[in-house]
């Protein structure tokens, strides 16, 4: 039994935090009383503690005890976050998602001697691993990740609800989106190419671009295609943009009778009712990663990896919180079990190379009923 800290109570934290709690001794912490002690309610075992993570000194304090951090931070705040856990000499297993290159912190971790493991979630996350896995057996040509959270209930006009705050969904939306075409980076609009595609149990869902390719534009150079869209239901990318056209995500503040308001802001406001995913509202996650390449005798082959989840009733987790958090919780006993040694910062990429590392995820997934189905196309 390990005695690990858990940074962040939302909804994927807590998730994060039941998990580990059956295997090991486990501490959350978050600036939010509240949170805190719905947690502590609900599962005893599990130690809490109020911290806000921008008091780097205290953070720091806070950490040093424990022997594994898994930092599940809003993404404005993970960068300086995860920076501050390196110099604390801490290891640790990261998915607050933060839109800085995570690479960059490299020679800080190997300076501390420090194992930290990012984006590890379902996307990014788990098809940066299936990515890995394969670079490993195919000389790839091709990979693609289309991937999307939904409600089962449809409400006009959006058909949507965010499992986290309505601007981190914005700011997907706005974004420039990067993608690797015939080996150059093409940077293109957001909530742009939008197609149709076909999902088992789900039907049709629209695709479009989205910037999720991340730490995979610099680890894997030498694929000449990638790809990553994000899926909804069909019409909602048609009313984002018309907010998004008509200056309802600008930052820039207008000038009301007097006031100073941003659109973004209040945009947010108004977005957060509508899109609030409440605890037990029933929604699902999906994804198709393939991947396309030549084997060793040179011949073309094409895997796929199709993953369906739903609401857990009888646990109330989402399938966002069990998608993306078990995937943390895989990789966190996966690094305590002593699978992966190396020192630095690692994109799951870079963990799937290993089959042994890539097979203990896949496994541990599956013992909580997320099953990620592969099948091999000629």
């Amino acid at each position: 039994m390990k005695n690990i800290i858990v940074l962040g109570s939302g909804m994927v934290g807590s998730a994060i935090a039941i998990d580990l709690s059956k295997k090991h001794k486990v501490t959350v912490t978050d600036f939010n009383q509240k949170t805190l002690n719905i947690l502590k309610q609900k599962h005893s075992v599990i130690e809490t503690i109020l911290l806000d993570v921008n008091n780097l000194e205290l953070l720091t304090k806070t950490i040093t005890p424990f022997d594994l951090v898994i930092c599940a931070v809003p993404g404005f705040l993970g960068f300086k976050t995860l920076e501050t856990i390196i110099k604390s000499k801490k290891n640790v297993v990261d998915i607050s998602f933060f839109p800085e290159n995570s690479l960059e912190l490299d020679s800080l971790a190997k300076k501390y001697n420090v194992t930290a493991i990012v984006d590890c979630g379902v996307a990014p996350g788990m098809d940066n691993l299936i990515l890995g896995r394969y670079n490993e057996q195919l000389k790839l040509t091709d990979f693609e990740c289309l991937v999307g959270g939904l409600p089962k209930v449809k409400k006009w006009p959006f058909n949507y609800k965010a499992p986290f705050s309505p601007i981190d969904v914005i700011e997907e939306y706005t974004r420039p989106a990067r993608y690797v075409e015939h080996s150059n980076i093409i940077i293109r609009e957001a909530l742009t190419d939008v197609e149709a595609v076909q999902f088992d149990k789900v039907g049709t869902l629209e695709s479009f671009n989205s910037d999720g390719l991340r730490s995979i534009i610099y680890t894997m150079p030498h694929i000449p295609n990638m790809k990553e869209k994000t899926l909804r239901y069909p019409g909602h990318v048609e009313y984002v943009r018309i907010l998004k056209e008509s200056g309802f995500f600008d930052e820039n503040p207008v000038n009301i009778d007097g006031v100073n308001i941003s659109p973004l802001e209040f945009t947010s406001k108004i977005l957060f009712k509508e899109w609030k995913l409440n605890p037990t509202d029933e929604e699902f996650t999906v994804m198709r990663v393939t991947v396309k390449g030549i084997d060793l005798n040179g011949k073309q082959t094409t895997i796929v990896y199709n993953l369906f989840d739903e609401y857990n009733k009888q646990t109330q987790t989402s399938s966002m919180a069990r998608t993306t958090g078990y995937t943390a919780t895989a990789a966190a006993n996966m690094y305590l079990d002593g699978l992966f040694t190396e020192k630095g910062v690692f994109p799951p990429e870079l963990i799937g190379k290993h089959k042994h590392c890539f097979e203990y995820i896949l496994n541990y997934l599956k013992e909580r009923n997320v099953i990620y189905k592969k099948e091999i196309i000629s």
